[in-house]
């Protein structure tokens, strides 16, 4: 499995909690497919932690590409980010 540094484990951690955050956008950013992603959340995160992931995210259609409806778009909420 490929080497990330901390700040793109966090990162990683991230995206795999957010919603609308696909794997293939994982994959695309950090070279992580689908199972290297259960991987490294399964021994990051508590256990019971995980257990809440992986219910939240198995077969939500917003985190697989193929499932996501193509009017879902990544776009930033405008309070998200206030500067």
């Amino acid at each position: 499995m490929k080497r990330l540094s901390p700040a793109d484990t966090s990162r990683v951690i991230e995206m795999a909690w957010e919603d609308r955050t696909p794997f293939e956008a994982i994959e695309a950013l950090y070279g992580l497919n689908e199972a290297a992603v259960i991987r490294l959340m399964r021994r990051q995160l508590k256990p019971g932690s995980f257990r809440l992931w992986r219910a939240r995210v198995s077969g939500r259609k917003t985190k697989h590409g193929a499932l996501r409806d193509p009017a879902v778009s990544r776009g930033y909420c405008p309070t998200q980010y206030k500067r």
